[in-house]
């Protein structure tokens, strides 16, 4: 028996492989699927089923592709519907892969269809789960997104509580728990850096699991503090019931390089979004004036998804070069298939051929520190809980995922600073504030790290929070 645990940082994804005896089981692939494949061609093996733990909403999976390209069953749990072929498991059903055994284990809550894979080994003995975002470790999927007619998020949190009562509680401590997700994904409030754990862990540490736990107490604190989820995930929801495009296509439409000419006129044209994923210390120097930073360095596509929202949203690049399909390859992930080019030659081409260029001012900790004593205006574009747990005296909570909504709060006849953990995010704000016409933004070099370093007047630390 091999199982391999795939995991992508950029998404806080967690796929896998799983070989017996020349037989392979693939959970939860990502949208390119050669990898899968390889993996499968290496251990002289065939690729037999496609298990999807639900319709999963921060990414597009694979399995359509991959079931075309190796003749592998595509199987969800009770409930699902799909516009392509899949077998729809029943509760308890079980699939052998060499010589162990997958059994679909119905676990709604998160979506009804949500369904776990309980993996027993050679001898017949449980030895681990793949739980998607029914358990995740430190946290168990939110409740909200399968809201349909009279299905609140509460009646969801409900039908959770009892699908982790009564099938997954009961299995033993040393069961491993494979999640979909671990920390930095939207599809939980308190997800732990950690990509595999045991269940014993899991019930002495994760909240949600607390043996004296009624189901009134479990579905307040798992609904409380949900913000609304990215506007993005329901169309990725429609992506993987109903199908989408080969990525290797969308690959070839986006990856086209296009003179400084070619890229003014598509923009006019089109209204496209143009997309800056450099650092952000090359992008504060310089950059196409109306670009919105977004860099590959961070979190991309998530960000993406949460910021320009629409998938069908027309986008043009500007990319360091040699990593434009990267960069077309990690919106596919999310569902952003309409790139329609890249600068070639990126932003060097643009500026050595003598077109306007727009910079953004970027301060130290020490010069806002100074500029706080003149009662300078200073927003914090980190999360809430990032925010709760500390910030500065008398600075409100901006957060990035949701600037449109802050949008009339920020002037636009004075100066004014922004800063987020570490200096990403605070970039992609002022960018986005620029491009609506906030031009007196200024970013706080270093985020609220560099300030922590100053004697700028900060809350009591309340909590750990994260600081992606």
């Amino acid at each position: 028996m091999n199982i391999q645990q795939i995991y992508t940082g950029c998404l806080a994804q967690g796929a896998y492989y799983i070989e017996s005896e020349g037989e392979v089981a693939i959970i939860d692939p990502l949208r390119e699927v050669q990898d899968y494949i390889d993996r499968a061609a290496k251990d002289n093996a065939k690729i037999k089923y496609i298990f999807e733990t639900h319709f999963h909403a921060d990414f597009v999976s694979g399995h359509v592709t991959l079931a075309e390209k190796t003749g592998a069953t595509i199987v969800f749990g009770p409930n699902a519907t799909t516009k392509y072929n899949a077998h729809v498991a029943k509760d308890g059903e079980v699939f052998k892969i060499g010589n162990i055994t997958i059994t679909a284990v119905h676990t709604p809550g998160h979506t009804m269809e949500s369904t776990t894979y309980l993996l027993k080994d050679q001898s017949g003995k449980d030895h681990a789960i793949f739980s998607g975002d029914t358990l995740f470790l430190g946290d168990v999927g939110r409740p909200d997104l399968a809201q349909k007619g009279d299905i609140t998020q509460e009646d969801l949190a409900a039908t959770l509580f009892d699908s982790l009562r009564s099938k997954i509680m009961p299995l033993a401590d040393d069961v491993i728990v494979y999640p979909a997700h671990g920390a930095g994904s939207a599809c939980g409030k308190n997800l732990s850096k950690e990509t595999v754990g045991t269940l014993g862990d899991q019930k002495k540490t994760n909240y949600a699991l607390r043996e004296d736990m009624s189901k009134e107490e479990f579905v307040k604190e798992v609904t409380d503090g949900l913000m609304p989820p990215p506007a993005y995930f329901p169309l990725n929801v429609k992506l993987n019931r109903e199908g989408y495009t080969a990525i290797d296509d969308v690959i070839k439409k986006g990856a086209v390089p296009l003179s400084t000419k070619e890229f003014e006129t598509i923009a006019n044209e089109t209204e496209a979004v143009v997309i800056d994923v450099r650092h952000q210390s090359e992008f504060i120097q310089g950059f196409i004036p109306q670009s919105i930073f977004i860099g590959l360095g961070g979190t991309f596509a998530p960000w993406v998804g949460a910021l320009i929202k629409d998938i069908e949203q027309p986008i043009l690049l500007v990319a360091p070069e040699g990593k434009e399909k990267e960069v077309i390859t990690r919106l596919s992930r999310v569902g952003f298939d309409n790139v329609l080019g890249f600068l070639n030659g990126g932003f060097d081409t643009w500026k050595n051929e003598g077109k306007e260029v727009d910079t953004l001012l970027s301060v130290s900790a020490e010069t806002l520190e100074q500029k706080i004593n003149e009662d300078a205006l200073v927003f914090d574009v980190r999360k809430p809980g990032e925010y709760e747990n500390e910030h500065i005296e008398n600075v409100p909570s901006t957060p990035l995922d949701y600037l449109n909504d802050h949008i009339a709060e920020f002037p636009t006849d004075q100066d004014f600073y922004v800063h987020c953990a570490g200096g990403y995010r605070s970039v992609i704000a002022a960018s986005i504030l620029k491009a609506r016409g906030y031009h007196k933004v200024i970013d706080v070099a270093g985020g609220y790290g560099a300030i922590k370093k100053t004697g700028i007047i900060r809350t009591d630390v309340t909590s750990c929070s994260s600081t992606k």
